[in-house]
């Protein structure tokens, strides 16, 4: 057996291990959950557990989507971040799935198969825009209520959801926390050292970086990933699965107008107008919550103490050793299924 042969069997045997230790158990003790998931992941199986079956019209979307678990045990939305895609969840997903949840895992609007209905269509990613594509999603489903976990993009728009929504959320799960923002906050300045690692968005500010995405795009989200996730070694593989989702024709319009319209240089869709006011008035998520973060996340974010006051009901925050970075759920698996568990049982 060559070397990446036996790779990739110690990784496959690593994710079927994590899998049949969470259906027999129901539980991740807190030191398993931190244990053996350093830099090296069960992310590099050669298999592809999320693969985007099924589609379905959802507001101004087709929305491509992978589902795992019965379809009548309780729902769970997992939604993936920038420049990642739904790969980041295939451990979490199908251990979900095996304690019977009805596990969503969707492409985000500028991913993978994921398209506008209209070629007529802003390709607007305003925060509330793409929150408000979680509850179509929902709704073209005939979901109700659910579960919703994620992390940077994804982490946004369930702590949205969440915040706007309440009734249709059982649990969240959102990886550094209260992520709601506004355009006013975007244009106060943030000392030298926060405003040095949101480089990218000031970039994607001009002519040049919106050509240079368009350009360079996967070499630009693996600069990031690196960026991000400093100890996690992930090889091209695992990255060329996730990659492959960012050649989604929009990618380049739904980044490019995301962090411009943070800084007030891109206007959003009159639309949603109403739900951005609300999410300017930075809105309480009284739903049960826990929040994460990986001890090596290279990525902006906010620290934990600075948005515990958001959360107004019950709720669980966890630092998750062990150099874990920005992509949580695909770097810590174990971590994060148990996350998504506990939290549908606080």
């Amino acid at each position: 057996m060559s070397h990446d042969a036996h790779t990739r069997y110690r990784h496959l045997l690593g994710a079927a291990i994590l899998v049949a230790a969470i259906t027999q158990s129901g539980t991740i003790g807190a030191t398993d959950a931190q244990a053996g998931q350093g830099p090296a992941t069960q992310a590099t199986e050669a298999r592809d557990p999320l693969r985007p079956s099924k589609h379905v019209k959802a507001g101004v979307l087709d929305v491509a989507y992978a589902e795992l678990g019965p379809v009548n045990g309780p729902a769970v939305i997992l939604l993936h971040g920038w420049p990642y895609d739904i790969h980041s969840y295939d451990v979490v997903a199908p251990a979900l799935a095996a304690k019977g949840y009805r596990v969503l895992v969707p492409y985000a609007r500028g991913y993978g198969a994921t398209r506008f209905l209209s070629a007529d269509t802003p390709r607007n990613a305003e925060p509330a825009a793409l929150a408000q594509d979680v509850v179509d999603f929902m709704d073209a489903l005939g979901i109700q209520r659910a579960t919703l976990a994620g992390y940077d993009w994804g982490a946004r728009s369930a702590d949205i959801v969440a915040a706007l929504w309440p009734q249709r959320v059982r649990a969240l799960v959102s990886v550094s926390g209260y992520l709601i923002g506004s355009q006013a906050a975007g244009l106060q300045p943030l000392p030298p050292k926060a405003e040095y690692q949101w480089w990218y968005q000031f970039y994607f500010a001009t002519d040049r970086g919106r050509a240079g995405y368009q350009q360079y795009t996967h070499d630009f989200a693996k600069l990031i990933w690196q960026l991000a996730s400093p100890q996690w070694h992930f090889d091209d593989a695992t990255f060329a699965r996730s990659a492959a989702a960012l050649d989604n024709p929009d990618q380049v319009a739904i980044a490019i107008h995301n962090y411009r319209w943070r800084l007030g240089l891109a206007e959003g869709e009159p639309r949603y107008a109403a739900l951005e006011q609300k999410l300017a008035t930075f809105p309480p998520i009284a739903v049960p919550t826990i929040t994460m973060e990986g001890d090596a996340n290279g990525a902006p974010h906010p620290t934990a103490e600075s948005y515990r006051s958001h959360f107004t009901g019950k709720y669980d925050y966890r630092l998750i050793t062990g150099g874990i970075g920005h992509n949580l759920p695909q770097e810590a698996p174990q971590a994060f299924t148990q996350a998504v568990i506990d939290a549908d049982g606080m």
